[in-house]
């Protein structure tokens, strides 16, 4: 079975699981480590597989991950994840499955056993965000 995303489709798909690595990163500067999950993070998603491994592989023009504050970033990451969810399953119910496991293993890559509030609390966001 052969899954066509748009143009648009693709953004939203890698914003949204980009994101989630950027946000996670943000909530974890205090701890001192946002480049460690940034970089743990993406190894995951680059590594992943399927229709979803193809879009996230790409080259990631066109995202937009800037912002004054984590909030404004949040504001654009967790309706992406959500919408991401409903394309997918739109398309191909499998293929949503697969995008939240790839997330989701993103998000605990990132984190890696990190223990701290605002990263737990910045998972269950994203966790919610993808189940919504």
């Amino acid at each position: 079975m052969s899954i066509t995303f748009t143009t648009q489709d693709k953004q939203t798909l890698r914003t949204a699981a980009y994101g989630a690595v950027s946000l996670l990163a943000a909530a974890g500067a205090a701890g001192g480590s946002p480049h460690k999950i940034a970089t743990n993070g993406s190894i995951a998603l680059a590594s992943a597989t399927g229709p979803v491994g193809h879009v996230l592989a790409e080259k990631k023009g066109g995202m937009d991950l800037s912002g004054k504050s984590v909030a404004e970033l949040a504001d654009r990451v967790l309706p992406a994840l959500t919408e991401s969810m409903t394309l997918l399953a739109a398309q191909a119910p499998a293929e949503a499955a697969n995008y939240r496991e790839i997330v989701l293993l993103a998000v605990e890559s990132a984190v890696g056993g990190q223990a701290s509030p605002t990263l737990a609390d910045m998972t269950r966001k994203i966790t919610a965000a993808l189940d919504a």
